[in-house]
C-alpha cells in the first residue's frame, strides 16, 4: 500500500499538467459573421464582420462562423513560446497573418504563434469555425494567448513516458525498481506550491533525476516498430463533404506545423481526392505540401482515389480507383504508389491481390480486421502474412491494430501494439500507425516528443518514424513469415453494410453499368470516326463515381445529408453517362425516323425481348426476318437477336402469327421448360422442371421474411447473428392478377402488405427462358426491420458460389466450424448459385449485395431500416429486380454469368437505321467475359478490352473482331506495362486464361500510326 500511495503523487501531477503549463498573456476579442458555404480566405476577410460578446450562442445547423482579431505581443512575453487558445465553440481552421497555420480540434488545442516572441510583434488572427449539426449550437467563449512553460512541458513528457513504462513492466523487475527510486527522489524534490521561475527550476532538476532512466537502452533482441504518422479522414460520415473541405485543411496545416518543428517527422496521407480538394481550395497550403513531398517527409501513399468499400464496387471500379489514384500522385508529386492502404473498410475482396498486382501495387496494409466488436467466434489468425487471391496472385500483407483509441504515440500504445499482436512467433517487426483519425487530425506535439523519448528505450520496442514502404522493404529482407492465407479476407462484423441505404447500392450498380455502356459505344463511334471519344468527360464521371464508393457512403453508414447528397450525385452522374452513351449510339445510325437500332453491349450474340413503339405492330430486321411481336400496355414487345457488342436495325412490317407456348393464371405460370405454382400469398410452392421431370422447390420460394433488426451497437453497420430468432409474421394474403399472357412474356402481378409496407411485384417468365424475374416495387415504412426473400431449394450442397469481382468465391452453407458460423451474411455481386452435380439453382439481382445461405435455404437480403446515423434510412419507394435460374447440365456450361449480365444490362435503342448488323467483339468460349471496352487512357487511338475467366477453369479461346487491327498485346491494368504480344490474324486474337485470370488487351487499329 505504501508503494501505491506514493504513485498517486505521480498520477496527480500528470492529471494536473494543463494547470501548470500555461500562463495567460492576454485575452483576445473577435468580430465575426456567418456563412452557409465554403469561402476562400481572401473573400472571407472582406465579409461584414460585427461584434460578438463572450457566452453568445452563434449560428444555425450546418453554418460556419468567420472570426477576426488581432494579437500584439507584450514585453513580458519576450523570448517565450506563445500559443493561441481559441474558444469559439467548434473545430476551427486558423489563419495567422493570412497563412493557414493550423487548427483547433479535439486533439489539437492550440496553434503556436511563435517559439521566440518579440515584443510588439503583431498577429492578425482569422478563424473559420463550424457550428455543427448534431449537438447544441456553439457558445463563443473567451479566447487568449498563453505562454507555454517549455521546461515544464518537457518534464511532463519525460515523466509520462517513464510512468507508462513502469506500469507496463513486471512490477518485480529491476527496471521498475529503478524507475520507482527515481520517482521517490522526485517526490522528495518537487514543491507544487512553487510558481514561475522556481517551478521551472524544479522541473529542470526533476528532468536531471529522470535523465539516466531515459538513457537506458534495449538489448540486441528488442522488436522494432516502424511508426507511420498518418490521419484517417472519412471523406463523409458523421459530417458532409462540405465539412471535409475544412477537416483536410485543419489536418494538413497542423501536420505542416509539426514538420516545420520536428525534422525527423514523416507524415503519410492517403486518398488523392483529398489532395485534389486542397489543391482546388487552399493553393498556398498545397504549395507547402508539395515542398514537403519533394523532401520525402509528406508521403502520398495508399494507391486508390479514395478508400473505397471493396465488397460492393465492380472489378472495373476497383481498377479505376488505382488508375486515377496513381495517375494523380504521379502527375502532382512524381510518386508511384506501391502500397494499398485501407484502414477502415469492411472486408476485402478475394480478387484484390490480382487487381493490386496488375495495377503495380506490391504491398497491402489495413487495420480493420481486429476491430470486431465481440460479434465474432473465430478471430483472424495473422498480422503479417502472404495473401493469395482466387486466381493465385499473392501480395504481402500487414494488418495493424487499432489499439487504444485514439492513437497517441506514447509508451502504452507502443507496448500494446507489440504485446497484443496475434502472431507471437516468426515476426520481429511491426508497422504501427499513430495520429488521431476518423475525422482527421493526425499527430500532435506530444506524440513526437514521446517518440523522441522512446527510440531505443529499455523496456519499449525500438521505434523509428518511417514510411510504410520502409517496413515492407525491411520485411522482405528479413523474410516473410510462413503464414499464408487464401481467398477473401472476410470481415466478421458490419455485415449490415451490404444492405443499408439501398439507394446507394442501386445508384452504384446503375452508374457502373452506364459508364460501361458509354465507353463501349463511345469507343466504337471513335473507331468509326463518327465522334471524338469523350475521354475527359468520362474521366470526370469516373472520379465522381469513385468518390461515392467511399467506405462510409456506399455501405450506407453516414448521416442523412450525406446520403441525400449522394443520391442526387448518383442520379446526376447516371444522367451524364447515359447522355454520352446516347450521343455515341446516335452517331452510329443514319438518324432517320423510320427505323430503330438496338444495341447489345454484351460480348455474345443475344436474343432479347425489346420494346417497340405502338406504331410497330410488327417488325423486320435488316436481314428481312420478321420478328415475333406481343402487344402490351400501349407498346409492342418483340424478340430480337443482336450481334455481340454490336447493333441491328428494325423497320415496321406485318406481324408474324406465332404459337403461344406460355400459360398463365392466377395460380401459376409456365413455358416449355418450367411450370411455376403460387399460393394465396404469391409465394412459389412448386418449380417443376419439364426437361428433367423434377422439382426444384423444397418448400416455399419467393417467400418474404421479415425480422426485428436491433443490433446491440453500430446500427447501420451491424446485422446481429441472432436476428433470425425475431421473425415477424406476414399473414395478409395477396391480390394476384394476370397482366400479360404471351406469346413472348407472361406476367403475374402480386400485391400485398408486408407489415407496415406495401409490395407490388410482377413475376415474369419469357418464352424459351429458364429465368424467372421478380420485378419489385416496395413502399418501405419500417423501423429496425430486416427484409429478406427466401428460396427453399430441393438441392443438396455444402457450399454456395457467390460472384465477386471477376470471378466467384465458394462459401459454406453450414456452421460446422467457428469461421463458418461467422459468415452468416455474405456479399455477392450479380449472382449466387447452389450446385449439386449437374443441377444448378441460381439467384440473380440488379442491385442487392447481401444474402445468407443455410443448407437448402437461399435468402436474398432486400432492405433494412436502421435509425443511426440516418434516422430516415431507406424510407420510401424502392424498385429492384431479382430472378431465379435453374440448369441441369453442370456448372461449367451453366449460363448464369450471361443471365446475370443480361438482367443487369438491358438492350438499348435509338431512332435511326444501319445498313448491316455489326458486332465489335465476340469470344468463342462462354466462360470468357469481355467486361469492358474503352479507348486507351493515353489518347493514342488504341483501344482496350478487359477480359476475364469467370468459371474457375483454364481456357484457350479466340476473340473474334469486327474491326481490323495492326496488332494486339497484353498490358497491366493501367494500360502501361507491356506484358506480352498476342497472336492476331484475320480470325481474331488467341487468348489463354488461367482460372479467374483478368487480362487487359490493347489493340492498335489498322489505320493508326
Amino acid at each position: 500500500m505504501q508503494s501505491r500511495e506514493w504513485l498517486y503523487h505521480i498520477e496527480k501531477w500528470l492529471r494536473e499538467k494543463e494547470n501548470h503549463l500555461y500562463r495567460t498573456v492576454q485575452d483576445i476579442s473577435f468580430q465575426y459573421y456567418l456563412v452557409n458555404s465554403w469561402l476562400p480566405y481572401e473573400k472571407a476577410v472582406q465579409g461584414s464582420f460585427g461584434p460578438i460578446a463572450v457566452n453568445t450562442q452563434w449560428g444555425i445547423k450546418w453554418q460556419y462562423g468567420w472570426f477576426k482579431g488581432t494579437v500584439v505581443i507584450p514585453p513580458e512575453a519576450t523570448g517565450e513560446r506563445i500559443e493561441l487558445k481559441l474558444n469559439l465553440g467548434g473545430e476551427s481552421t486558423i489563419y495567422v497573418n493570412g497563412k493557414l497555420a493550423g487548427a483547433q480540434d479535439l486533439q489539437h488545442n492550440g496553434v503556436t504563434l511563435t517559439r521566440s516572441a518579440v515584443p510588439g510583434q503583431i498577429f492578425e488572427i482569422v478563424a473559420e469555425a463550424y457550428s455543427g449539426h448534431d449537438r447544441e449550437l456553439p457558445i463563443y467563449g473567451q479566447s487568449r494567448i498563453v505562454i507555454l512553460n517549455e521546461e515544464l512541458y518537457q518534464f511532463y513528457i519525460d515523466l509520462n513516458a517513464l510512468f507508462q513504462l513502469r506500469n507496463s513492466l513486471d512490477s518485480s523487475s529491476l527496471r521498475v525498481s529503478e524507475i520507482d527510486n527515481g520517482f521517490l527522489k522526485l517526490i522528495a524534490l518537487l514543491d507544487w506550491n512553487a510558481v514561475g521561475i522556481e517551478l521551472e527550476q524544479l522541473a529542470r532538476q526533476g528532468r536531471e533525476i529522470l535523465r539516466p532512466l531515459l538513457e537506458c537502452v534495449n538489448g540486441s533482441t528488442a522488436p522494432k516498430l516502424f511508426m507511420m504518422g498518418q490521419s484517417h479522414l472519412d471523406i463523409a460520415w458523421l459530417w458532409p463533404i462540405e465539412e471535409t473541405k475544412r477537416k483536410i485543411a485543419r489536418t494538413l496545416s497542423n501536420q505542416l506545423a509539426l514538420l516545420d518543428e520536428y525534422p525527423e517527422y514523416r507524415y503519410v496521407q492517403s486518398q488523392p481526392y483529398l489532395f485534389h480538394m486542397v489543391k482546388d481550395l487552399y493553393p498556398e497550403l498545397y504549395g507547402r505540401i508539395k515542398h514537403y513531398v519533394s523532401e520525402g517527409r509528406i508521403i502520398p501513399e495508399g494507391g486508390m482515389w479514395v478508400e473505397p468499400d471493396t465488397n460492393i464496387p465492380s472489378g472495373e471500379s476497383l481498377i479505376r480507383q488505382f488508375l486515377y489514384g496513381k495517375q494523380f500522385f504521379r502527375g502532382e508529386f512524381g510518386v508511384d504508389n506501391k502500397m494499398l492502404w485501407l484502414p477502415d473498410v469492411f472486408g476485402y475482396s478475394g480478387n484484390l491481390p490480382q487487381i493490386m498486382r496488375k495495377c503495380g501495387i506490391q504491398y497491402f496494409a489495413s487495420v480493420k480486421m481486429y476491430q470486431i466488436y465481440d460479434n465474432i467466434v473465430d478471430p483472424f489468425p495473422y498480422n503479417t502474412f502472404t495473401w493469395e487471391g482466387i486466381d493465385g496472385s499473392t501480395v504481402p500483407v500487414h494488418l495493424l491494430d487499432y489499439g487504444p483509441f485514439p492513437n497517441p504515440a506514447d509508451v502504452s500504445y507502443v507496448n500494446f501494439q507489440w504485446n497484443e499482436r496475434i502472431q507471437k512467433e516468426g515476426i520481429s517487426t511491426r508497422l504501427v500507425q499513430f495520429g488521431y483519425g476518423d475525422g482527421g487530425g493526425g499527430a500532435n506535439r506530444d506524440d513526437l516528443e514521446s517518440l523522441r523519448r522512446m527510440g531505443n528505450l529499455e523496456g519499449v520496442p525500438q521505434t523509428v518514424i518511417s514510411s510504410p514502404l520502409d517496413y515492407f522493404e525491411d520485411l522482405q529482407e528479413r523474410g516473410m513469415p510462413d503464414a499464408h492465407y487464401f481467398g477473401e479476407l472476410y470481415y466478421p462484423a458490419h455485415r449490415g453494410t451490404l444492405t443499408s441505404q439501398a439507394k446507394m447500392k442501386k445508384g452504384n450498380r446503375a452508374v457502373e453499368l452506364a459508364l460501361r455502356e458509354a465507353e463501349v459505344w463511345g469507343a466504337l463511334s471513335s473507331m468509326n470516326g463518327n465522334l471524338s471519344y469523350p475521354q475527359e468527360d468520362l474521366d470526370e464521371l469516373w472520379r465522381r463515381l469513385l468518390l461515392l464508393q467511399f467506405h462510409d457512403i456506399l455501405p450506407g453508414t453516414s448521416i442523412t445529408r450525406v446520403h441525400e447528397e449522394a443520391e442526387r450525385e448518383f442520379d446526376a452522374v447516371l444522367q451524364s453517362a447515359n447522355q454520352l452513351s446516347l450521343l455515341a449510339r446516335q452517331s452510329l445510325t443514319d438518324g432517320s425516323s423510320e427505323g430503330i437500332t438496338f444495341f447489345n453491349s454484351l460480348p455474345w450474340e443475344r436474343t432479347a425481348i425489346v420494346e417497340l413503339p405502338d406504331t410497330f405492330e410488327g417488325a423486320t430486321d435488316v436481314a428481312g426476318a420478321r420478328l415475333r411481336v406481343q402487344p402490351q400496355q400501349g407498346m409492342h414487345l418483340a424478340q430480337l437477336t443482336i450481334p455481340a457488342m454490336g447493333y441491328v436495325s428494325i423497320t415496321p412490317a406485318s406481324s408474324e402469327v406465332v404459337t403461344n407456348t406460355l400459360r398463365v393464371t392466377n395460380e401459376g405460370i409456365e413455358n416449355q421448360w418450367l411450370r411455376i405454382s403460387l399460393n394465396e400469398w404469391g409465394e412459389i410452392t412448386s418449380i417443376w422442371d419439364k426437361e428433367a421431370n423434377s422439382e426444384w422447390a423444397n418448400g416455399l420460394c419467393n417467400q418474404f421474411l421479415m425480422y426485428r433488426d436491433q443490433p446491440s451497437s453500430y446500427d447501420a453497420w451491424e446485422l446481429d447473428r441472432r436476428y433470425a430468432s425475431s421473425a415477424i409474421p406476414l399473414q395478409e394474403k395477396a391480390r394476384i392478377t394476370v397482366i400479360a399472357e404471351g406469346p413472348l412474356v407472361a406476367t403475374i402481378r402480386v400485391e400485398r402488405s408486408l407489415n407496415q409496407s406495401h409490395l407490388v411485384q410482377d413475376i415474369c417468365l419469357e418464352v424459351d427462358s429458364r429465368r424467372i424475374e421478380f420485378r419489385t416495387r416496395l413502399d418501405w415504412k419500417e423501423k429496425h426491420k430486416l427484409l429478406k426473400v427466401g428460396f427453399d431449394v430441393n438441392l443438396h450442397s455444402n457450399e454456395v458460389l457467390n460472384e465477386i469481382q471477376f470471378g466467384y468465391v465458394k462459401r459454406p452453407n453450414h456452421f460446422s466450424r467457428p469461421h463458418d458460423s461467422d459468415r452468416y451474411e455474405v456479399s455477392q455481386h450479380k449472382w449466387s448459385t447452389l450446385v449439386e452435380g449437374d443441377r444448378c439453382f441460381s439467384l440473380l439481382n440488379d442491385c442487392k449485395y447481401g444474402l445468407n445461405v443455410n443448407g437448402k435455404q437461399m435468402n436474398l437480403t432486400l432492405l433494412r431500416s436502421p435509425t443511426y446515423p440516418d434516422e430516415r434510412a431507406d424510407e420510401g419507394q424502392h424498385e429492384f429486380t431479382y430472378a431465379l435460374h435453374v440448369w441441369n447440365e453442370g456448372f461449367t456450361s451453366n449460363p448464369v454469368v450471361r443471365e446475370a449480365y443480361e438482367l443487369n444490362c438491358p438492350v438499348l435503342s435509338v431512332s435511326g437505321s444501319v445498313e448491316q448488323p455489326f458486332g465489335l467483339l465476340q469470344c468463342n468460349r462462354a466462360n470468357i467475359i469481355v467486361d469492358s471496352i474503352k479507348m486507351a487512357q493515353d489518347y493514342s487511338g488504341d483501344w482496350i478490352a478487359r477480359v476475364y475467366e469467370a468459371k474457375g477453369t483454364s481456357t484457350n479461346s479466340v476473340l473474334s473482331l469486327g474491326v481490323a487491327i495492326q496488332k494486339a498485346w497484353e498490358t497491366d491494368m493501367l494500360e502501361e506495362v507491356h506484358v506480352k504480344d498476342l497472336t492476331a490474324n484475320s480470325n481474331g486474337v488467341a487468348l489463354s486464361l488461367a482460372p479467374f485470370e483478368v487480362k487487359t488487351i490493347r489493340f492498335k487499329p489498322l489505320n493508326s500510326k
